[in-house]
């Protein structure tokens, strides 16, 4: 049988709109989803591009490090109020430089939490950062977006700020090169308390072999080392979880906790320990020693029996272990 020209394409016609009906028809089973829905399914959601796979393939972003004012003088080293651009955000930070000739090692400090109406740049840091300087150490310890003088994270979403955080590191690795008294070819890392955390996420994404020493560390898989410390909000936690149920519905938070990716770190790393830690318990430091000695990484544990999340008492041993430490790479 021959069909005429006309008669065929008479039939495409109704063929294409018989298959768009009937795919843009719902049944009551569900089996066949509008166009929308799936166009929506395929489209990416905002915060995964901050998954750290995806973090892992994305280089720190240089920008300039301006030395802005001065903070305190000293006869050793000048304390200064830094910026530099993260995301097209400028961050300040507090910053310690010798009074030294040549280009100087660099520890770049990440503090833990602080009440943002409590903090000031510096908090967290300055005490064994001034340590530091004095015995010719560059320091830099940055606010974060939201705290000193930084600008604002965008919107108010508690997850897309954290992500930041670990962006905000890698660029400020990255931007040591343009410091003329650094020496981008020694990068030392510095973390306390959550700032423990984010040294580690620092040495995941970076791939980088930077000498770290972790003071009391948060080491708990996300989002349990959120959850673990709202007992301290007045809610109890309640608004939290209801972000975190949102965020679950809509990301697989293994993709954004650093358990996960224990294994991309290369650094060498020091870690102390208080066994009087009201924040920290020790089983938590604990396992995260073993887990990276069975990573077959080089790892130096202190633990201090008494001491409380500021190792104290034991400070200053603490201090002059991590000077020792650091020199150690010189």
């Amino acid at each position: 049988m021959i069909i005429k020209k006309e008669t065929a394409a008479i039939i495409i016609i109704i063929f294409i709109i018989v298959l768009t009906w009937f795919m843009t028809r719902t049944t009551n089973q569900g089996l066949i989803r509008p166009l929308e829905n799936i166009r929506e399914e395929i489209r990416e959601k905002p915060l995964e591009k901050y998954s750290f796979d995806r973090l892992k393939k994305k280089p720190g972003q240089t920008s300039e490090i301006t030395l802005e004012k001065v903070l305190k003088e000293d006869t050793k080293f000048t304390a200064w109020q830094f910026w530099f651009k993260s995301e097209s955000r400028k961050i300040t930070g507090l910053a310690h430089i010798p009074k030294k000739e040549g280009n100087l090692p660099v520890v770049v400090m990440l503090r833990g939490y602080v009440d943002k109406e409590q903090y000031s740049t510096g908090v967290g840091t300055r005490p064994a950062g001034e340590v530091y300087a004095a015995s010719g150490f560059i320091t830099l310890a940055p606010d974060y977006l939201g705290y000193g003088e930084s600008d604002m994270p965008p919107g108010n979403n508690v997850w897309e700020e954290r992500f930041l955080r670990h962006l905000a590191v890698q660029d400020l690795l990255a931007s040591i090169k343009n410091l003329p008294q650094a020496d981008p070819e020694k990068i030392f890392i510095w973390g306390h308390s959550n700032g423990g955390m984010e040294a580690l996420v620092a040495l995941e994404l970076s791939g980088g072999v930077y000498p770290t020493t972790l003071w009391a560390p948060v080491s708990q898989y996300f989002p349990y080392d959120v959850l673990y410390y709202t007992y301290e909000a007045e809610d109890k936690g309640k608004s939290l979880r209801e972000k975190l149920a949102q965020f679950e519905k809509d990301y697989d938070v293994n993709n954004y906790s650093l358990d996960e990716h224990l294994d991309w770190i290369k650094a060498p790393i020091q870690v102390h320990q208080g066994t009087g830690d009201a924040y920290i318990p020790l089983s938590w430091t604990n396992s995260m020693v073993d887990k990276l000695k069975t990573l077959n990484l080089s790892v130096n544990y202190y633990v201090y029996p008494g001491a409380d999340h500021n190792l104290r008492p034991g400070w200053d041993t603490v201090v002059e272990r991590d000077l020792a430490f650091f020199k150690s790479f010189l």
